[in-house]
């Protein structure tokens, strides 16, 4: 069946709570509205009220409340409206959700999901546009996800719900309705710490996740490159040997990710090659990012933004070293 990203998250919701009674939404307008960008539209009407639960404008008591829940052995979902609130709740997933295996000596365990709309492209304001998956890859204990595709959303979200360990799943807001695919009504899953190699090649290897996905297939047709290109999918863990095999095999490297370039997966991603592949390249690695800034106004999002031309300039550096 054609689904976006958004039918098919709700279809991976769904599936989830028909599957599992221990399941539980959580959020704020996520029942009768369905949510912000209507991904849990429609699914209080089948499943009740306490199952799919409308909470207080309060994202640190969404998320602590989740904890409790999936400590005393439920399957908590809670949905953030946008990344930036989340750090509202950054002390209850960072001090606790993170720690609670470690700290009990896995007697406990915080099997729960954050979902949340991330990254820009859709002319919105800072808080609502952040790309926040290095602050929660960087703590230990914490599972970050960023499906770039409808099928893997749906496959990857299916997937989360089943881990005993706290799960950032990241949806990338430009990607909800961008385009439709052909996504199974039933249940399946897409594993995990795996990446996807979108397109084979023996050229370059250009690396990267998210919103980026279909710029970066896009850049890489028009200008006939033979690239393999990475869908990162899952960025902590990382798919190092996914990676490596693939720096090794074509030794050009470009990392291209919609988040700041400074501190960020791109550069945690050259240095694992670096360590690993470094007598293999032929050029120096390329990164492709945002500037070290504030989300800018709508006004300069295409400047902050990275796009083709910063894309294909990449390409063009690293295959003329």
């Amino acid at each position: 069946m054609q689904m976006n990203m958004v039918s098919a998250l709700n279809s991976a919701l769904e599936t989830i709570l028909k599957s599992d009674p221990n399941s539980i939404l959580l959020g704020e307008d996520i029942g009768k509205d369905g949510g912000v960008f209507r991904v849990t539209d429609g699914l209080q009407a089948k499943f009740g009220e306490e199952r799919v639960i409308d909470t207080p404008l309060a994202e640190s008591v969404i998320i602590g409340s989740a904890i409790g829940m999936a400590i005393s052995g439920m399957r908590p979902i809670p949905e953030i409206q946008f990344a930036g609130f989340m750090l509202m709740g950054f002390d209850q997933l960072v001090n606790h959700a993170a720690r609670y295996r470690s700290r009990s000596r896995s007697r406990f365990t915080v099997p729960m999901v954050v979902r949340t709309p991330v990254s820009g492209g859709v002319r919105t304001l800072e808080h609502h546009s952040d790309s926040p998956e290095v602050y929660y890859s960087h703590v230990g204990g914490l599972v970050v996800i960023e499906p770039s595709s409808p099928y893997d959303a749906k496959g990857l979200l299916i997937s989360a719900a089943k881990m005993d360990d706290p799960v950032i799943f990241l949806e990338p807001t430009k990607l909800y309705r961008l385009f439709k695919q052909d996504v199974p009504e039933d249940s399946y899953e897409v594993p995990i710490g795996k990446a996807n190699i979108v397109q084979e090649g023996d050229k370059l290897s250009i690396i990267t996740y998210g919103t980026m996905v279909p710029l970066v297939k896009d850049v890489v047709a028009k200008k006939g490159v033979k690239a393999e290109i990475i869908d990162l999918r899952t960025i902590n863990p990382l798919d190092e040997a996914t990676i490596i095999e693939s720096a090794k095999k074509t030794g050009r490297v470009v990392i291209v990710h919609e988040a700041q370039a400074s501190f960020g997966v791109g550069a945690e991603v050259a240095a694992r090659i670096a360590e690993k592949a470094i007598f293999e390249l032929q050029a120096p690695i390329v990164r492709v990012g945002a500037p070290s800034l504030p989300y800018p106004f709508p006004g300069y999002e295409n400047y902050y933004v990275p796009n083709a031309v910063k894309v294909s300039k990449a390409i063009d550096k690293v295959m003329e070293a």
